[in-house]
């Protein structure tokens, strides 16, 4: 058997066997880490995505919660994960916010992910106590706040999380000092704002629905540009006369950095297919999530984008990093 003859048949073995290493991904139940406590807008998007790819893929997509340090445990995680598509995670804007507000980090965002896909974005609901307010009464919380002689108590997921932004800015912009109370996330927080313990939280419809629909908390105002569709009583910020308090959630789904490009494709491509799903989009459109999907290159330029509009966002809030 000639040196041309054994190279030939090693080519046609690994061509004829190259499919096959590929269609067998998955092969075992991949799990998406969301880096806060279940129960908040992040955990439901997660989970919803979870369950399509899960019925297309045919193996279990579980979401694992690993809470702490304001989203960085549970980041911390993935990037530390092995390579091979079965660990995924949640990313979402208060991480591109971290490299400005915490002096140590545990990974580089920019370094130690592959970008996978935008899932969605959401403007702010700010909630408080509904024994207290109405739906929309952001005017009198506010008229409130400036009379009561002391600092308002707004809870938050944490330093340098969206909701602690959220906090500043609408201390800058109303006049009225804030004492922000950290928390592990919005479900906890929430909990606390409808217990009186606090007096209110910036969230995402999705965080605080359960509570709202309950009627133990109620929604003051929205951080967008328009008013929700699923809260038409409720104006925005700008209606509340606090016109540059804009600020919008987005989530992302990433993986380990040197995932193999093949994985990334097909997990794109899932996710996008999940969002793309009727029932999907039912379930997160009445939660105020605007379902988005994007490439893993788009998704890149997005995250070094943000990295640098919240570094200088974050100097001129005055926020001294940790």
């Amino acid at each position: 058997m000639t040196l041309r003859y054994l190279i030939a048949s090693l080519a046609i073995c690994l061509t004829a066997h190259a499919p096959a290493v590929m269609s067998a991904y998955p092969e075992k139940p991949i799990r998406i880490v969301v880096p806060w406590a279940a129960g908040g807008s992040t955990d439901a998007l997660a989970r919803a995505v979870a369950q399509r790819m899960s019925e297309s893929m045919g193996q279990p997509v579980v979401v694992e919660n690993r809470a702490g340090a304001s989203g960085r445990i549970g980041a911390e995680a993935v990037a530390k994960a092995a390579p091979d598509g079965y660990t995924l995670g949640v990313i979402e804007l208060a991480h591109t916010v971290a490299p400005a507000v915490f002096r140590q980090m545990p990974y580089d965002l920019l370094r130690d992910f592959t970008p996978v896909s935008l899932l969605g974005e959401s403007p702010l609901v700010l909630f408080a106590d509904s024994t207290r307010y109405r739906p929309g009464e952001a005017q009198r919380f506010l008229a409130d706040a400036r009379k009561q002689g002391k600092p308002l108590q707004l809870a938050t997921s944490g330093n340098g999380t969206i909701s602690h932004l959220a906090a500043k800015m609408f201390e800058a912009q109303a006049g009225v000092p804030i004492d922000a109370v950290p928390y592990r996330g919005s479900a906890p927080a929430l909990t606390d704002v409808s217990a009186q313990l606090v007096a209110g939280h910036f969230a995402t419809l999705a965080s605080g629905s359960s509570l709202l629909g309950a009627g133990k908390i109620t929604a003051l105002m929205v951080t967008g540009p328009a008013r929700i569709p699923a809260l038409p009583n409720v104006p925005t910020a700008a209606e509340a006369k606090l016109p540059s308090l804009q600020i919008s959630q987005w989530w992302a789904i990433v993986a380990p950095a040197r995932t193999p490009s093949t994985v990334v494709s097909k997990l794109g491509d899932e996710v996008r297919a999940a969002l793309a799903n009727p029932q999907t989009k039912a379930r997160l459109d009445s939660q105020g999530i605007d379902l988005k999907a994007s490439s893993p290159a788009q998704l890149g330029d997005r995250l070094r984008g943000e990295v640098d509009r919240w570094a200088a966002l974050v100097k001129q809030a005055g926020i001294q990093p940790e």
